[in-house]
């Protein structure tokens, strides 16, 4: 894995995004593999959650104030993937309302995909050196090594506990 912060989450970005299509090809009846998709979904997005929240947003914060409105709004839209998360880890595939509200994590997680990746990630590329993106990716690949992989597991309570709180 490439230590460039902006490389490692845009990696992860491809990872997401490419369980998301296979949700959405899935079809009608295959709860089976949705269900096995969805645990995959939110395995990624816990784990790219915490490691954005804990390194990268903090890290781009300090040494870029100018986007501190953005990294803000970041938070608030990782917030919500997590409350949708958290309801769907609870789901059952054959639950009523299971494919909607994957379909609404998919479409929140997808626009803020797209923010990071048009909006903030050439702002933070052209405002911090390779060197810093570097250390920023060092630091998020420790993270990850200890990052949440459920949204049950305490670290990522906690991280949804702290978006409420703040």
């Amino acid at each position: 894995m490439s230590a460039d912060a902006i490389v490692q989450l845009k990696d992860d970005h491809k990872e997401i995004r490419l369980a998301f299509k296979k949700f959405e090809a899935a079809g009608e009846g295959a709860t089976k593999s949705k269900d096995r998709l969805v645990e995959k979904i939110i395995e990624l997005l816990t784990v790219h959650t915490y490691i954005e929240n804990e390194v990268m947003y903090p890290e781009v914060r300090r040494l870029l104030p100018e986007l501190t409105d953005e990294i803000l709004e970041s938070y608030e839209e990782h917030h919500v993937a997590d409350v949708l998360v958290l309801e769907l880890a609870a789901m059952s595939p054959e639950a009523e309302r299971f494919d909607a509200k994957t379909a609404v994590l998919i479409e929140t997680v997808t626009h803020h995909i797209e923010e990071e990746e048009t909006g903030w990630f050439p702002r933070v590329r052209a405002g911090l050196g390779r060197k810093q993106l570097t250390e920023i990716g060092q630091r998020l690949s420790a993270a990850r090594e200890k990052a949440p992989h459920s949204p049950a597991q305490p670290s990522a309570l906690k991280k949804t506990a702290d978006a409420i709180l703040r």
